[in-house]
């Protein structure tokens, strides 16, 4: 099983998103790797690391959640793999709770949320995010 982290989803992920039911709640599963520093696409000096970038992200996305009636109702330090392989560990998993998939795409599609996403590219080398209702 090959695993590749990625920053955003690519057209045939977007497309089956968008597909089918988009108005039964869901919960989007976050397994997150950091950066080491952060890196902003504006090319900003900064001493932040990757995970004191996505920090940022985190305390201003529960507004942008609350926004369009979802929330996050986890997240933790990822601390070993109890069971199966990986060939590297993510750093965290985050589980948000959106009251529908249309509820997620109005939010991220919100220019207040974009603002905050440039902490989250900033600071995450990449990650999986794993759609379940």
């Amino acid at each position: 099983m090959e695993v590749k982290n990625a920053l955003i989803p690519n057209e045939e992920q977007m497309a089956g998103f968008l597909e089918g039911d988009t108005e039964t709640p869901i919960k989007m599963v976050n397994l997150l790797k950091f950066k080491d520093k952060a890196e902003y696409a504006d090319g900003r000096e900064t001493a932040l690391s990757g995970k004191e970038a996505y920090e940022i992200y985190v305390a201003e996305i529960q507004g942008h959640l609350e926004k369009v009636g979802g929330k996050s109702s986890f997240f933790g330090e990822v601390q070993r793999l109890m069971l199966g392989e990986v060939e590297e560990l993510w750093d965290w998993v985050a589980i948000a709770e959106y009251p529908s998939k249309k509820a997620m795409l109005e939010m991220i599609m919100n220019s207040e949320y974009q603002k905050s996403e440039e902490h989250r590219s900033a600071g995450l080398a990449g990650q999986l995010n794993i759609e379940t209702k």
